[in-house]
Parts: C-alpha cells; structure tokens; sequence
C-alpha cells in the first residue's frame, strides 16, 4: 500500500489518506497517484477486502 493507513475500531473502518503526496504517474499517465493500496487488501482483523484508488489528473 502507498499512502494508505487502516484502522478498526469495534465495526468502523478508518481510512487515512495524505492528500499533499503524490508517487508519480498512473500507468496510463493521464493521472497522477496519490495513494492506493495497489489492488484488494485484507482489513486487519476482518474478512472483508479493500481496494483503493486516489488519484488527481495530471496538470
């Protein structure tokens, strides 16, 4: 994961996120990424899967 911190507490999942980071172009290189969890992760202690995207277009 870049960028991506998880937290569970009780039931509620808690993502955090540093919107001022970037770690370069997407593949495509329309976009540029700014955190993700580079496909569908495990959340700590849970069965459940998370997959996450942020990403900004290029300037």
């Amino acid at each position: 994961m870049k960028n991506v911190d998880l937290s569970v507490t009780e039931n509620v999942l808690t993502i955090t996120v540093d919107l001022s980071k970037e770690f370069g172009p997407s593949s495509s290189g329309k976009t540029t990424i700014i955190a993700t969890t580079e496909g569908n992760v495990s959340i700590p202690g849970r069965e459940e899967k998370l997959g996450l995207n942020i990403y900004k277009k290029k300037s």
